[in-house]
């Protein structure tokens, strides 16, 4: 099944990366108007996957991913519209030169071909990958998880029917329907089919992955970030930002997971901030402890500085300097998203600088490290790797380029 899944992706993938960006448009929008449309059977199909995972008695936090409502489903919508109103990065030249010889090299970006997605309980991945694949000109073979089978199969056929409508074929979307293990082990070995994996999920995801896959892959790992309170910086700033960026939606990759003060701050800083932390679990080093009480803070190991929670829990650590923020960091960070609180602007440029990171911000939430929030309409993920993409993956993450080389007779000699 999963080899006859993969030739209908691959086979559709063709048709697509010749689709002109009018057509490709017309099918977002009747996939953004038909989710809109039938945003209430995607929610009574998705009212099933949640009771399902309450009556696991699986945590608040993967019932809050799982979730859809209205609004959720609305917002998938506007994501397919942003998507659309996005340029297209398909045939765009990113350079171009002419040899003394006078062949003419451009190079052009091209679609990916076949890219897959395996991800856990996040039913609108469905929606927010289909739209970029689709803009980009690959085709979407996605494969989710059993938790949320019943909301992917409901949105798959609502995009499905947008393309139908659009002129393009319905494969350019292709969902597995097994959530099998067997059937996800197969999923990630299609070498002959799959031109790029993405995997979305935790560590067993992304070790399972790593151990079976044979097509190239793109690590969308975790999200261990870290929020620095310089010793120069502004403490009402600094404090809101630590508090959004913790409990805005402490089940995503992008909130913070440790808290990182400066000794010349953190007596005025921490207890506030544990105040203002009010039902998050702080654990902490000596220092920060000795400063909040240790009633209101519990022992920090290791494994907590290293851990992404995904729940109301923050780490503190206490530093010297500014040297002392930064080995923190790099020490216990995922390579995700990190953030400095300062007024200094050579700290704020070092931190930059020194700290291994996707992204790095400067006085704003680490919230804010997410394909919507930085004009991509979306996104397929957040590469924490190096190679080919790192941090939000958009569209121009989802092409690679060919090399366009026009001559006039030329041999080589």
């Amino acid at each position: 099944m999963i080899e006859d899944l993969g030739r209908r992706a691959k086979a559709a993938s063709r048709a697509l990366a010749t689709a002109s960006t009018a057509q490709k448009d017309a099918a977002l929008a009747e996939a953004a108007d038909l989710l809109s449309q039938r945003a209430g059977e995607l929610v009574d199909a998705n009212a099933a996957d949640v009771a399902a995972a309450e009556a696991s008695g699986v945590t608040a936090t993967v019932v809050d991913r799982l979730r859809l409502t209205g609004a959720r489903v609305e917002a998938m919508a506007s994501g397919l519209r942003q998507v659309a109103a996005l340029p297209d990065p398909v045939g765009e030249v990113v350079e171009g030169w002419t040899r003394p010889n006078g062949l003419l090299i451009e190079k052009v970006r091209v679609p990916l071909g076949v890219v897959a997605i395996i991800y856990e309980n996040r039913p609108n991945v469905t929606s927010d990958a289909f739209g970029l694949c689709l803009k980009s000109g690959n085709t979407a073979f996605l494969r989710g998880s059993s938790g949320a089978i019943r909301s992917n199969i409901a949105i798959a056929g609502v995009l499905r029917e947008g393309l139908a409508k659009a002129g393009l074929p319905e494969d350019a979307l292709v969902l597995v329907e097994d959530t099998s293990r067997e059937v996800a082990v197969g999923f990630m070995r299609l070498r002959a089919y799959v031109d790029c994996l993405i995997p979305r999920g935790g560590p067993s995801l992304i070790a399972s992955v790593l151990e079976h896959a044979t097509v190239p892959y793109v690590i969308d790992g975790d999200g261990n970030c870290h929020v620095y309170v310089d010793a120069s910086a502004d403490l009402e700033r600094a404090l809101a930002i630590v508090v959004n960026a913790k409990t805005q939606r402490p089940s995503v990759c992008n909130a913070a997971e440790s808290l990182v003060v400066h000794a010349a701050v953190a007596a005025p800083f921490l207890p506030e901030a544990a105040a203002a932390l009010e039902g998050v679990e702080l654990v902490g080093d000596e220092r920060a402890r000795a400063i909040v009480g240790a009633d209101r803070m519990g022992a920090a190991t290791d494994d907590d500085y290293g851990r992404e929670f995904l729940d109301l829990k923050l780490s503190v650590a206490v530093v010297d300097d500014l040297d002392g923020a930064i080995a923190h960091v790099n020490r216990y960070g995922s390579g995700h998203t990190e953030a400095i609180c300062t007024r200094d602007l050579d700290s704020a440029r070092r931190f930059a600088r020194e700290v291994d990171a996707a992204a790095v911000m400067v006085n704003a939430s680490t919230r804010f490290t997410d394909g919507e929030q930085f004009g991509f309409g979306a996104e397929i993920g957040i590469s924490t790797q190096k190679l080919h993409a790192r941090g939000p993956m958009g569209l121009r993450e989802l092409t690679t380029v060919k090399y366009v080389v026009t001559g006039d007779g030329q041999i080589r000699l």
